[in-house]
């Protein structure tokens, strides 16, 4: 690139400014933040969008922890917005009340025979109940990297569903139907109706795949920290949204280390060294993308006022509050040792005064 003007942002102004989009993703390795930094999103869209809907589809729920607010599988307004709504949803096939232990059994096998469908199928009923919703966005909070890759699989592993049915109806004819008769459960679980169902699915998965498809509709943001393992599984996940056609172009990078402590720490130094190496490479290789570099802090971002106090490192790049080799550095430096030298003949004192007792 030929000036410093050309490259990327290092924030998510661009989500916040394409007002087309529709669903937004945030994905990465587990332990990164990813909750966090999604939750975050979703508060600084309510702040430009009409509304806004953040859905955590981990089984390992933390949207209620990261907000101090319980959430279920239905909407609810988060406490102190009037525009932004949360829910939590499970992964897994949810039976309806009601069904005998055959077709529990039935589905069950059915959901085993073909690898993934009872997500998919969880994925897609939650879709089509989400269809109806009027949300100016919505924001995934994903799992991990391996179920987030399985859950944008979905609209493939369906349509294999779809037809290893039809081949079973094809191959065994009535025998289905006729063996749903026979055990007393009806026409209501009969081939056609679990055809129906998938196929009703299909339609759905269809319409919002084309959606996820579109750039103008739909976006991910991968969220990472500078470490092998971490990049590593950010590389793999840029490569499979890649083969899905799923645009990705922000990249969130987690627990950064900046120089602007004022105590000496040879550790501090050796982890900051480790992470300025991942870095470097980040940027060699995302040197199109959007990356937003976070501070790591002393303690956890949880709590509405937490997190919107956080909120303004996505728009606005982190500058340590002192920089090396400056006059205040050295001056804050010095004032920190000073106390920590009287913290240390304090401490002397009292262990003298405790040794003449004993």
């Amino acid at each position: 690139m030929s000036s410093n003007e050309e490259l990327p942002e290092q924030s998510v102004q661009n989500i916040l400014e394409q007002e087309s989009l529709k669903w937004v993703f945030v994905g990465g390795k587990g332990g990164v933040g990813k909750t966090t930094c999604s939750s975050i999103l979703a508060i600084l869209l309510s702040r430009v969008r009409s509304s806004v809907l953040i859905i955590s589809t981990d089984p390992a729920h933390n949207l209620s922890d990261a907000f101090h607010q319980r959430f279920t599988k239905a909407p609810i307004l988060v406490n102190g917005f009037s525009n932004l709504y949360a829910m939590e949803v499970d992964p897994n096939v949810e039976h309806e009340e009601g069904g005998s232990d055959i077709t529990d059994g039935f589905m069950s096998d059915l959901a085993n025979s073909i690898p993934g469908i009872d997500e998919a199928m969880s994925f897609a009923e939650m879709l089509k109940l989400v269809q109806t919703m009027e949300y100016s966005v919505i924001v995934f909070d994903t799992a991990p990297t391996g179920h987030t890759l399985r859950l944008l699989q979905f609209p493939a592993t369906l349509e294999k569903g779809l037809a290893k049915m039809m081949s079973l109806k094809n191959k065994f004819g009535g025998l289905l139907s006729q063996m749903t008769r026979l055990f007393g459960v009806g026409d209501e679980f009969g081939e056609d109706a679990i055809l129906g169902k998938l196929e009703g699915m299909k339609d759905v998965v269809q319409q919002v795949n084309r959606q996820f498809k579109d750039p103008d509709l739909t976006t991910f943001v991968c969220v990472c920290i500078p470490e092998f393992l971490s990049l590593y599984e950010t590389e793999r996940l840029v490569q499979e949204l890649t083969k899905f056609e799923i645009d990705t172009h922000n990249i969130i990078i987690n627990q950064v280390i900046f120089d602007e402590e004022g105590v000496e720490s040879k550790l501090l130094k050796a982890r900051m060294r480790m992470q300025q190496k991942y870095l470097d490479q980040f940027y060699m290789l995302y040197d199109d993308f959007n990356i937003t570099k976070l501070p790591l802090l002393p303690e956890e971002v949880c709590g509405i006022e937490a997190l919107k106090s956080f909120s303004h490192n996505f728009i606005t790049p982190y500058q340590p509050s002192i920089v090396r080799g400056t006059l205040e550095e050295v001056e804050q430096r010095v004032s920190t040792l000073k106390e920590q030298l009287l913290d240390a003949e304090g401490e002397l004192e009292r262990l003298k005064k405790g040794k003449q007792k004993v």
